[in-house]
């Protein structure tokens, strides 16, 4: 059976994400459709809206064939560092070809651009230390760096940020030496980042969390833009639990963190580097909001998703030392859920993976995973009084999920 990988976040699942899988099964000519998808916490830094069990059930639904979990220790990093963990986890199970979403729509120039900064590997790097000297943010330094080195072949534009990730995912399959094919789909109508619905039917999963969370907002506002099966889900987690999750939830935990922890200390948690640990600490003590908050220890030095991810990791204590632990390759394959042929495909390809398959986490006790537990248990606390113990439980209570066609 051939496989091919996506690597996704689903926060929520909607019609643009149906689309890709669905191109993604044509472009391939795969017979299964493998995703890696963020946990509880995500690449920019914000705590999922609804738990990775509910958002592993809108994929599989949706035509998706098995899902597994990215890792904690790649899914809250910059791109490069989420690209070589997602893509080390498809080679792993065995997927002979990538399809992701682009604003470039042709996969040549991602190649090209590969080439061209190898070449120029050394002068790429000092251009870059340079920018960031002079106070650019890490994302626009790479950015300015790139455009001087004046590249006069066909390359990718890597401002924009669903290219941005597409190159890394090239390039993660090159530096890992996969026999892993690369494919893209035009990313259009909607934007990564659009904050407003411009379509009839497709939006960003950015405008629908937004409009999810404005003073009026309802999940009636976001039905044209989402599969039914996911407005089911979504509908049924907020009966259940009450509210979706969002970074306002967890300032209470954040700010008693920040409050009771050394400077010191706190320069131990991951991105917390360069005199940060006063400023967050400063700030803690005069914001009345995690927007407030954010708006306090935001410069144009680190961009809003970079400060997001820091403030993720103090939230979770998690420390330099922790993160930087198996940061080569993932360790281990958590299954989140399959379909019935994703099962017959993992009955097959279990005996030749290298690395072990979680399906129940109380069976393995690889000390790898705590990073994970740890980051689940946390998302928990963001919840309702009435619910949080029923999250606490469900990362060793749950099977994964199993939709049978």
């Amino acid at each position: 059976m051939k496989a091919v990988g996506i690597v996704v976040e689903y926060n929520p699942f909607h019609n643009g994400h149906a689309y890709h899988v669905e191109q993604t099964r044509k472009k391939s000519n795969a017979d299964i459709v493998i995703a890696v998808m963020s946990g509880q916490f995500l690449q920019r830094g914000e705590p999922a809206l609804l738990p990775k069990w509910q958002r592993a059930e809108m994929a599989l639904l949706a035509g998706v064939d098995i899902v597994i979990e990215l890792p904690y220790r790649f899914a809250t990093q910059k791109a490069d560092t989420f690209a070589l963990g997602a893509i080390s986890l498809l080679g792993h199970i065995g997927c002979s070809s990538i399809c992701f979403g682009s604003e470039a729509g042709a996969i040549d120039p991602f190649f090209s651009t590969l080439h061209f900064l190898e070449q120029n590997k050394k002068a790429y790097e000092e251009k870059i230390k340079s920018f960031i000297s002079q106070g650019l943010s890490y994302p626009s330094a790479l950015s300015s760096a790139f455009l001087e080195l004046n590249p006069t072949e066909e390359i990718v534009d890597l401002s924009k940020p669903n290219n941005i990730l597409g190159f890394q995912y090239v390039k993660a399959i090159n530096d890992l030496g996969f026999n892993m094919s690369a494919l893209t789909i035009q990313r259009t109508i909607a934007g990564y980042h659009d904050q407003h619905f411009t379509s009839e039917s497709i939006a960003s999963a950015t405008s629908i969390r937004k409009a999810l969370f404005s003073p009026s907002g309802s999940l009636k506002e976001i039905s044209h833009y989402v599969p039914s099966t996911t407005m089911t889900i979504l509908a049924d987690y907020n009966k259940s639990f009450k509210q979706f999750q969002h970074w306002e939830n967890y300032w209470p935990l954040l700010q008693f963190k920040l409050l009771h922890t050394t400077t010191a200390e706190l320069r131990n948690i991951y991105e917390v580097e360069e005199g940060l640990e006063y400023r967050v600490t400063e700030a803690a003590l005069q914001a009345t909001s995690f927007q407030d908050f954010m708006t306090k220890i935001k410069t144009k030095r680190y961009t809003w998703t970079r400060l997001q991810r820091m403030c993720t990791h103090i939230l979770t204590n998690t420390t330099v030392s922790e993160m930087r632990q198996n940061m080569a390759h993932a360790s281990y394959l958590r299954l989140l859920g399959m379909s019935e042929n994703g099962r017959m495909y993992l009955n097959k390809w279990k005996s030749h993976t290298s690395i072990p398959i979680i399906s129940k986490l109380s069976a393995y006790q690889g000390e790898d995973i705590n990073l994970d537990i740890r980051a689940s248990r946390i998302y928990a606390l963001g919840a309702r009084k009435e619910v949080i113990q029923s999250l606490l439980i469900m990362d060793y209570e749950q099977p994964p999920i199993y939709v049978k066609a």
